[in-house]
């Protein structure tokens, strides 16, 4: 099938840039400076995990309600990946003795804190609303694979947004790389939904 190897580059572009950071992931001084719990470091780490845990729900739903390898392919590795950079960031936050919740609004970090309004779960950019999810989880076929390739589109669109606030402001080394990847392969899958959303007649 000819999306196999764009779904697959993408893929291991993300994957990449999160194993070069496993081995340094309190700072690239050593682990001598950790970010405060207000930094843009522990507030990306925070709201992406929670973004990222949407991406993988949405993957493992149309993986259910759909037989097309195309779109089960790329619902497998963005679950994969997003699970795996997910696992990563709450580590950080672990290891820098940082809370994982906090009660400033989601993108504060980004001086955009109620910014969305979080009316039914969106929370962040690009988040799909619980209606949405239970919409998803309802279709089936092409139909699920349509919907599910919107809602991950624009999931998509919102977490570049993110990754890219984090490459601006972030100030842990490795960190800025990984959001960097994630914006290289998030912009990666958007091209590549695109094609998928229009070989269904929905582009």
């Amino acid at each position: 099938m000819r999306h196999v190897p764009l779904v697959a580059a993408a893929a291991v572009t993300a994957l990449v840039a999160a194993g070069a950071i496993t081995y340094a992931v309190a700072g690239d001084d050593g682990g001598t400076t950790v970010p405060s719990a207000q930094s843009a470091d522990a507030g990306f780490a925070r709201d992406m995990a929670v973004h990222h845990q949407q991406a993988v729900e949405m993957s493992y739903i149309v993986r259910d309600r759909t037989e097309d390898e195309d779109v089960r392919r790329l619902a497998y590795d963005i679950a994969q990946t997003q699970a795996n950079q997910r696992g990563m960031m709450l580590g950080w936050l672990d290891l820098w003795s940082l809370p994982k919740v906090t009660s400033e609004p989601p993108m504060t970090w980004m001086d955009m804190g109620g910014a969305v309004s979080g009316e039914d779960g969106a929370l962040m950019p690009g988040m799909a609303t619980n209606a949405e999810m239970d919409k998803l989880g309802k279709l089936s076929g092409k139909q699920a694979e349509i919907y599910y390739l919107r809602l991950m589109t624009d999931h998509h669109r919102g977490g570049v947004h993110m990754a890219e606030g984090c490459v601006r402001a972030c100030t842990v080394g490795v960190e800025k790389r990984l959001a960097q990847g994630m914006v290289d392969a998030q912009q990666s899958e958007i091209e590549l939904m695109a094609d998928l959303l229009e070989e269904r007649g929905a582009g």
